[in-house]
């Protein structure tokens, strides 16, 4: 891959930071260094990603103090137990506040590095180093971290951005082609929230970022990134306009919850979400049926899941009710004004959801 980087900035006061995107930038020892602190670091990353990935970022990094902590791979391990791991190789080392975590991995990694920074003497710095595309589109870019609980989905969590996010589109090429399109379905998502534009653009150039295309992988990072970053500068607690980033997730946690996670990747999930918000926009009569056959349709040709698993309408609410944007007992949902247009909603007729839920997973 030859195309240039590019940078983007979240604008938060003192807490700003850079994302870079490129090819190569794993290897990039300036921009590394210029976004980390003067003191140890850890690694984390997981038994898939350290093997490709760690040797190259350990060259750049040569003659910093260095540790690693690899965990096994995969959402069911996003757990209390595997972040006690990261507290213990982070007394181990003796990283203390002028140090920092790098979370080198997909989101699992990026989510549990990010916690354990947050919470690690009351909160170090965290470099997000994001190797799959669901992560550099989404999860890497905006301060979230958790790990999850058996009742439900990153229950136990806390707001810690990064001092960095350094996306380097090289780890793409090697992404299974599974994990590729778990990430399409948050590319999707920016492009029905925020930007019918991107939305056109995704249709239109769709075979070409299922192949891989560098320049078209780029720009699609780039614009999703670029959408997240203003949003998290509007509202990086999720008071406001930052929870319409959960559109499709409500429905997509419950079904992961409901499954075991790790049955259906988290993309997987939001994608069945995706057309599950719109179906509800159109029963509320905001949406017509050729919008919701046309998400459909990207959902499909994404090679992503658009149905969903028969888990009960009654099960479904229930998982619902835990989510984290639960006000007053009402399931607070992120809906579709328009193609380019959503909402975050409380105020629907819940009988609505109902029929919705008893059509798609009773």
């Amino acid at each position: 891959m030859t195309h240039a980087s590019r940078t983007l900035r979240i604008d938060l006061g003192d807490r700003s930071y850079p994302i870079h995107i490129g090819a190569g930038l794993l290897a990039d020892r300036a921009r590394l260094e210029a976004g980390l602190p003067a003191g140890p670091l850890l690694v984390v990353s997981n038994e898939t990603v350290a093997p490709r990935y760690l040797p190259r970022l350990r060259a750049a990094l040569a003659g910093r103090e260095l540790r690693e902590c690899v965990l096994p791979d995969g959402e069911r391990y996003k757990t209390q137990a595997t972040l006690a791991r990261v507290y213990d190789a982070l007394a181990a080392g003796r990283v203390s506040r002028d140090g920092a975590v790098i979370a080198l991995g997909g989101g699992v990694v990026g989510d549990i590095a990010g916690f354990a920074a947050a919470t690690w003497q009351r909160g170090i710095a965290v470099a997000q180093l994001p190797t799959t595309l669901l992560a550099q589109v989404d999860s890497s870019v905006g301060g979230k971290t958790a790990v999850n609980h058996p009742a439900g989905k990153n229950l136990i969590g806390a707001f810690h951005q990064p001092c960095v996010v350094i996306a380097d589109l090289d780890s793409l090429a090697t992404l299974p082609e599974r994990e590729l399109k778990s990430g399409l379905a948050e590319v999707i998502k920016y492009g029905l929230i925020r930007d019918a534009g991107f939305l056109d653009w995704l249709e239109r150039e769709l075979p070409r970022l299922l192949r891989r295309d560098p320049e078209v992988l780029a720009e699609a990072v780039a614009r999703s990134c670029a959408i997240k970053a203003e949003l998290v500068s509007l509202d990086e607690r999720e008071s406001g306009p930052r929870a319409l980033l959960n559109l499709g997730h409500t429905f997509g946690h419950a079904i992961e919850a409901a499954t075991g996670y790790g049955e259906w990747l988290h993309g997987e999930a939001v994608a069945v979400g995706l057309v599950l918000a719109a179906e509800t926009s159109r029963r509320l009569g905001w949406l017509a049926a050729a919008d919701v056959l046309r998400v459909r349709e990207l959902v499909l040709r994404a090679g992503l899941p658009a149905k969903a698993p028969r888990i009960g309408a009654e099960r479904a609410l229930e998982l619902m009710a835990l989510d984290k944007k639960v006000l007053a007992g009402r399931v607070r949902l992120v809906l579709l004004k328009r193609l380019g247009e959503a909402v975050v909603s409380g105020d629907y007729d819940p009988s609505v959801l109902e029929a919705v839920l008893e059509a798609e997973v009773a």
